[in-house]
């Protein structure tokens, strides 16, 4: 809305007439202690001030606006019949406004600017939206993300207080467990539910542990050990340890021999096993696992390979994602989708990567890579 503040009402009714026959809303004022009420009542887009009026002149009702900070930006247009002199012009433009217009006026002209600096205020206007819905929305995600980081937190301290506290019972457990097996004699019949239940606490206990390392990682606790080891070790300890666990299962170890590497012993073990018990949990029907050791530009590669169900390349870039699981063997296999997160940040750790090949009914290759040491780095 444009506002023309003229305290002659002959003058208002012409540019009245002449702005709304050009579809421009306008409202008026015949005096500039009118004006100023009406300007801090509502918005305008311009005003169209005449300068010389009684009591307040134009002059000094665009000073008033200029110093008021909901004001200041809304354009001024003088009107001035007498007061054509430069320092009249000067000190318009000096007082606040944008445009100063003698009398008599060219309607045409008139109308050129007024469109212009109406123009030019709507899209400020429009900016200024733009830059509010902006902070709003700026101010929101951060209020977001601090709520979302403080529930991270608390999820995280709830995991891992939780998984302290079923540590201890299911240590017990374990302990009683594995003495009531080793009372048993190999053929009696209570021996094979004892197993059993082995097996189901070693699960449980695997699952807390890996809760607990996804409470550490995420809170950069995790920790390592590093020592100077021959992997040839390492690959057949994890070998038995599966094997025992799973008889049924025959593990083939074949590749280069003799690597020595620096790392965690204890981690990448973990990461190993997860490999084989992966293997064989989606390969049920064929009982053959495969580990074969590479060197590569002084990297020592490690594969694992099963003929089990394969992977489809949908899901092979999204499995060392935190809790991802296939959606197909979400309902046939048990897990929480976080192991191989954790290998893939062991992994990392210790300067190398992770990745797979795999082909639907035709079984999955896991390969994991970590410096190894060359002779000249162990003397």
């Amino acid at each position: 809305m444009i506002l023309i503040v003229d305290d002659t009402p002959e003058n208002i009714f012409s540019l009245r007439t002449l702005l709304e026959l050009h579809s421009f809303p306008t409202d008026t004022a015949s005096s500039g202690e009118e004006a100023l009420k009406k300007v801090l009542k509502r918005s305008y887009a311009l005003i169209i001030l005449d300068v010389q009026m009684p009591a307040l002149d134009g002059f000094e009702v665009a000073e008033i606006l200029s110093g008021n900070s909901s004001t200041k930006d809304i354009p001024i247009i003088f009107l001035s019949a007498i007061n054509i002199e430069k320092k009249y012009i000067t000190k318009g433009y000096l007082s606040g406004g944008i445009d100063y217009v003698t009398k008599p006026i060219d309607p045409d002209i008139l109308l050129l600017r007024v469109k212009t600096f109406y123009r030019l205020y709507e899209q400020n206007r429009i900016l200024t939206e733009m830059q509010d819905n902006l902070k709003k929305e700026i101010e929101y995600r951060k209020l977001a993300q601090q709520e979302a980081q403080a529930a991270s937190r608390r999820k995280d301290e709830f995991m891992s207080i939780a998984s302290h506290e079923l540590k201890t019972p299911l240590s017990s457990m374990k302990a009683y467990v594995q003495l009531l097996d080793r009372s048993l004699d190999k053929g009696d019949k209570i021996k094979s539910y004892v197993d059993r239940t082995l097996i189901q606490i070693n699960k449980l206990n695997t699952l807390i542990t890996d809760l607990l390392d996804i409470s550490r990682i995420e809170n950069g606790k995790l920790k390592f050990n590093e020592t100077i080891f021959n992997f040839d070790l390492l690959i057949r300890d994890a070998a038995e340890m599966v094997g025992q666990t799973y008889p049924d299962y025959r593990i083939h170890i074949t590749g280069r021999k003799g690597i020595q590497v620096r790392g965690d012993e204890a981690r990448l073990e973990q990461v190993l096993l997860n490999y084989l018990t992966n293997a064989i949990k989606y390969s049920p029907d064929i009982k053959d696992v495969h580990i074969r050791t590479l060197l590569e530009n002084n990297m020592l590669i490690v594969a694992v390979r099963d003929s089990g169900i394969g992977i489809s390349k949908e899901d092979q870039g999204e499995l060392f994602r935190k809790f991802y699981r296939v959606d197909g063997s979400s309902h046939r296999f048990q897990g929480l989708g976080i192991g191989l997160y954790i290998c893939s940040e062991i992994i990392m750790r210790h300067k190398g990567s992770c990745w797979l090949q795999s082909e639907p009914g035709k079984g999955s290759t896991f390969f994991f890579s970590i410096p190894a040491l060359m002779q000249s780095q162990l003397q």
